[in-house]
């Protein structure tokens, strides 16, 4: 994933792009970096967050910085933002997004008489570059960016600076991210969440549509190319990566999660009949608390947190590339209240299940502590198809998926062709598939959201949703 912030002002915004940056460190653990604006010249910095943290590796750079425009990102992809000098001028540009396509659109672009691109150490070529080299095939930034968008197969969201100072915002043509608009006093910023900047003291001020590309200066902004009539946000916003304080498309990130517990634990009881019994209901810190206290407020059951997630020196455990490592950090980091474990039935409301790792070892570290029962609910559907459009999740290929790996091992080749029927648990399939991943992960049970109920919780015209990762619809 990634995010990005950008902010041009009357005043320098050296502060407000580093916080403003800072505040999207929940998406992203590899690399970040700032460039800014300041009379006539760029001045650029980027450093891996790996191993410390953005605040600290950036500390240090701020005396250096000045400047009335600038952007930054964190980026869990490659080294960005870049500066690039071309026929359209020099600009620094930041994007997020995935492209599927890369080593064709390389090749296409030596086809056409390009001659060149940086090579990392992979030999792969910097997707912003990328990016950066599709939108110079063109005679402007906007015809570029348009371009770009259209080749490229996955998603395309960008913040590109100018040598003017500007900053032209282009959100993707489908929509899958949030690009909004903040203002101040001074001026104007652009961000991915929206708490980011209204901690700043900005105002909200504006949301771009799918595909909408817009210029931003201190004095206001205005739109280069209009929003189509197409969205697909992501539902993952809501459900997992997006930070509970920000809003997307009018609906808060907290609440959505609120309603989607409730509404999960009314159509549980409406199915089965019952809910289980037990002493207390719990969120798998951090994203699966909200979901959790919804359902224990619509079941009337007590909330409580049997482990606390140890997080000031662990990073979000799903980023690292190193299974392993991701494990290993994941298991270091619960730490166990042993008077809410011990003797005790639980029921946990998990996200999302995507390899089941983690979970399975949670499971053993509840029942190692003296669990009697332990329950798990999932707050979105059995995910079947990988993401093609952010690269949020690490898995590689369909079949790590838990739900793809046990349909598998159910049916073979035969049950690939029925996976709708395995999404839906009042399926005979379906409840195979809750049995079968039940047993194998140790919980007492296991239910998951339904599609329709995640996207009651949302709230939005469930046609500018992207299920993909659910359903495989594109």
């Amino acid at each position: 994933m990634g995010g990005f912030f950008g902010a041009a002002s009357k005043r320098d915004v050296v502060l407000d792009v580093f916080f403003g940056v800072d505040y999207h460190s929940h998406l992203g653990t590899r690399r970040a970096g700032m460039v800014f604006y300041d009379n006539g010249t760029f001045q650029r910095q980027i450093h891996s967050i790996e191993n410390a943290p953005f605040r600290t590796k950036f500390e240090d750079d701020l005396v250096d910085f000045h400047g009335n425009s600038g952007i930054g990102c964190i980026s869990d992809t490659d080294p960005q933002p870049l500066l690039v000098r071309s026929h359209l001028g020099v600009f620094g540009i930041t994007t997020v997004g995935a492209i599927n396509n890369a080593d064709q659109l390389i090749e296409d672009f030596f086809a056409d008489g390009g001659k060149q691109f940086m090579a990392m150490g992979s030999t792969k070529v910097n997707t912003t570059e990328l990016v950066a080299g599709l939108i110079n095939r063109k005679e402007t930034l906007v015809e570029g960016i348009k371009f770009a968008q259209e080749a490229i197969d996955g998603s395309l969201t960008l913040l590109i600076m100018t040598d003017d100072g500007a900053i032209i915002a282009a959100r993707d043509r489908m929509g899958r991210l949030p690009v909004l608009i903040g203002k101040d006093d001074d001026g104007h910023c652009i961000s991915f969440e929206s708490f980011a900047y209204q901690k700043l003291g900005y105002e909200d001020c504006y949301e771009l549509g799918p595909g909408e590309i817009v210029r931003v200066t201190a004095e206001g902004f205005e739109t280069l190319a209009p929003a189509g009539d197409q969205m697909k946000i992501c539902a993952f916003l809501w459900v997992y990566y997006g930070y509970p304080n920000s809003n997307y498309e009018g609906v808060n990130v907290e609440t959505m999660r609120y309603r989607n517990g409730a509404i999960m634990a009314r159509d549980e009881e409406a199915r089965n009949g019952q809910i289980p019994d037990v002493d207390y209901v719990a969120g798998v810190p951090d994203s699966g608390l909200p979901h959790g206290i919804g359902y224990a407020t619509e079941t009337n059951k007590p909330f409580a947190r049997p482990f606390i997630k140890y997080t000031p020196t662990w990073p979000r455990s799903f980023m690292p590339s190193n299974q392993a490592v991701r494990n290993r950090v994941a298991k270091m980091k619960q730490i166990p209240v042993p008077e809410l474990i011990k003797d005790k039935k639980l029921l946990f409301v998990d996200d999302s299940i995507v390899r089941g790792t983690q979970l399975g070892e949670t499971v053993e570290f509840l029942y190692g502590a003296g669990a009697k029962e332990v329950h798990m609910r999932s707050a979105c559907p059995p995910i079947m198809y990988s993401c093609k459009y952010l690269s949020f999740s690490s898995s590689k290929s369909d079949m790590e998926l838990i739900g793809r790996r046990v349909v598998q091992e159910l049916e073979g080749d035969e049950g690939q062709k029925h996976l709708d029927e395995y999404s839906d648990a009042t399926t005979e399939r379906g409840k195979c598939l809750l049995k079968s991943i039940c047993e194998q992960l140790g919980f007492d049970s296991l239910e998951y959201q339904s599609l329709d109920g995640m996207l009651e919780a949302i709230g939005i015209d469930r046609e500018k949703i992207c299920t993909y990762c659910w359903d495989g619809k594109e």
